[in-house]
């Protein structure tokens, strides 16, 4: 019986439509034993149309306070999963066991501070990620033929330890800050353990990953980013480090908050690796014609930000907008009160990726 209710996991999707010219979003649960009855709580964005996308499976970081792991959401990575979507992949953004809504322990423990075992954490966490990627295999519009794997910090360190494994389909990884055991600002949990951790991986590592590290990094300095990449790659592992600059008050951040710096380092390295597509999908929805630069700008943010959300404008201009809500509905009233503390009349424009009726009639 058990087994029968994880395999159907995966169908009880929540299917949301594709914008026009624009991208296709699903909510599922990973099917996964140790996940138990739950699963793996999951998000799929892809493209819109019709064939099989390479998947690029996201993996999230380990917050410092072990009481916010149930606070996270698939959605907190949405940004990045349209940057890869956009980029002609399917992007699947991933809870690990112990993280937001997914079933099971969490697994990934590495022991006392003083005494380090990086492997264990690194096991279950690519345990979690082979889940994720058996659970693409027989889908119609995914391909793990030509696949790459992508995360921040902990799921950085996910996503390497991944590639040891070596999964058939994988071709690529790419690692913003990778690494665990950050305890407070510059202090990580015995250090010689996770460079050692980092050159068990690399012994069975052989794919090109790209490795992203800012100069003010909070959890992980540039001197231990260089020791942990100089470890890997004397095991035989592959992996071009860049030293990104520093970024805003921690460097840690660079992934969810400079993504307009970090995209010309991916697809230089999606390029030359014959990955991804040359051309970027267009934004799934045109700006409301009478915004200012101040909003247009607002819209783009708008363009990117999590589900549930919505955009209000006026006629003179003003707008104001409110995302990661818990429906559709709240997000239409948050946006409508926000845009009515700077202007009057607002109406809604878009709501999520759709225009509302009456801007879409007027769009033709």
């Amino acid at each position: 019986m058990r087994a029968t209710l994880l395999a159907v996991l995966i169908v009880f999707a929540t299917i949301q439509p594709a914008a026009a010219d624009g991208f296709y979003r699903e909510d599922l649960r990973i099917p996964m034993a140790a996940a138990e009855t739950a699963g793996l709580e999951a998000m799929l964005v892809r493209p819109s149309g019709t064939g099989r996308f390479p998947l690029a499976l996201i993996s999230h970081g380990a917050p410092r306070d072990h009481t916010a792991r149930a606070t996270m959401s698939p959605y907190g990575m949405y940004r990045q999963a349209i940057e890869f979507a956009r980029r002609g992949f399917a992007a699947l953004v991933v809870m690990r066991r112990g993280y937001g809504d997914s079933g099971g322990r969490y697994a990934e423990s590495n022991g006392r501070c003083a005494n380090r075992d990086y492997l264990r954490s690194a096991r279950a966490s690519a345990e979690d990620l082979g889940a994720a990627i058996r659970a693409m295999h027989d889908r119609t519009d995914v391909s793990t033929s030509g696949m790459i794997a992508v995360g921040s910090s902990a799921g950085g360190f996910a996503s390497i330890a991944l590639a040891a494994t070596a999964p058939p389909g994988l071709v690529a990884a790419i690692s913003f800050a990778g690494g665990r055991g950050s305890r407070a600002d510059d202090d990580v949990c015995d250090e010689a353990a996770l460079v050692r951790a980092f050159a068990a991986l690399g012994r069975t590592s052989r794919i090109p990953m790209l490795w992203i590290y800012a100069e003010n990094d909070k959890f992980f300095r540039p001197d231990l980013a260089h020791r942990m990449h100089a470890a890997f790659t004397g095991a035989g592992g592959r992996a071009e480090l860049i030293d990104a600059p520093a970024f805003r008050d921690d460097g840690h951040t660079l992934f969810s908050r400079g993504i307009a710096l970090w995209t010309p380092m991916v697809d230089r390295f999606l390029h030359e690796q014959n990955l991804g597509t040359r051309e970027l999908a267009a934004a799934p929805l045109p700006p409301p014609p009478r915004l200012g630069e101040k909003g247009r700008s607002a819209f783009a943010d708008y363009l990117s930000a999590s589900p549930h959300k919505a955009f209000a404008v006026s006629p003179t201009g003003g707008f104001g907008y409110r995302a990661g809500q818990r429906s559709a509905v709240v997000a239409r009233d948050a946006a409508l009160a926000a845009c009515a503390r700077a202007a009057a009349d607002c109406a809604v424009y878009a709501v999520d990726e759709e225009l509302v009726e009456k801007e879409r009639a007027g769009a033709r």
